[in-house]
């Protein structure tokens, strides 16, 4: 490598890129050692190479049902309406990060986006309870108390057994949801597409991490660790349970509610640590 970066040929650099381009796609799924600020492919859109099942029974279930469909990952109960879920964990672990993924789920299912989880599923969950009365965005305490910074819920306008537009109600204040900010339910149903892929964006930074989310860029929901009020949240505890790091994870949500025959979809999961 020459010391003077200016003095490097344009024919140089292009064979050293070509080299280091090369040696980073050669290696396995998930261990790919990224340059700082580079994003990472955490499914590959052909197996479930680099993720696990929860490896015991939780809350939720032994499991859930998951594979690979259409370039997507694919959950459901196991058997579908069986009232067995799950989650699906990535195996490498995170702490500070960003993350992106695609969703397209069936109206109905409550499932979740979790943060540095652990195999029992204890983590900082990303709501996506697409449902009625259900939330998308906003952060939940899952197995960590139970906390929720729900801004405000939505609901479905189904027609002929099709969802065909959402709307946003039950508004909370500042002093019940807690959140640093929060997009308004109008600003929510105007940045979703119905029936379509959706991107979620996630920022995850801190011992009590500041959490901060987007749904096709449109900014929903930021969550502070550090100073967030609620009766259920004790962030000594938290950080105690999860630590500093922990699994990316997607959950088939166990019990009766979950719609026979429901999916939920997931895919163009791309990470990159700060």
């Amino acid at each position: 490598m020459h010391t003077n970066p200016d003095s490097i040929s344009r024919r140089a650099f292009l064979r050293e890129t070509a080299t280091t381009t090369a040696a980073v796609a050669a290696l396995p799924l998930g261990q790919a050692v990224a340059a700082e600020n580079d994003w990472i492919k955490l499914f590959d859109g052909k197996t479930l190479d680099g993720w696990h099942k929860n490896p015991q029974r939780i809350g939720h279930g032994t499991g859930g049902h998951w594979f690979v469909e259409d370039d997507a990952i694919v959950g459901e109960q196991d058997p579908p309406g069986s009232g067995n879920g799950g989650i699906l964990l990535s195996d490498r672990k995170f702490g500070d990060f960003e993350v992106k993924i695609d969703m397209n789920h069936d109206w109905g299912p409550c499932s979740g986006f979790f943060l540095r989880s652990s195999d029992k599923g204890q983590c900082f969950q990303v709501m996506v309870d697409f449902h009625d009365a259900g939330n998308v965005g906003h952060i939940y305490g899952e197995g960590t108390g139970g906390f929720n910074s729900r801004a405000f819920d939505i609901n479905g306008q189904v027609k002929d057994g099709k969802l065909v537009a959402i709307t946003g109600g039950n508004v909370r204040k500042p002093g019940e949801h807690g959140c640093v900010y929060t997009c308004t339910p109008g600003e929510w149903v105007k940045a979703w597409r119905v029936g379509k892929w959706n991107t979620l964006k996630v920022r995850c930074v801190g011992k009590y991490p500041r959490i901060t989310t987007w749904l096709n860029g449109q900014k929903i929901c930021e969550f502070d660790g550090a100073t967030f009020k609620h009766p259920n949240y004790d962030r000594e505890k938290v950080h105690g349970t999860l630590g500093d790091k922990g699994s990316i994870a997607v959950q088939v949500h166990g019990g009766g509610g979950w719609p026979k025959g429901a999916k939920v979809r997931w895919r163009n999961i791309l990470v990159r640590e700060l």
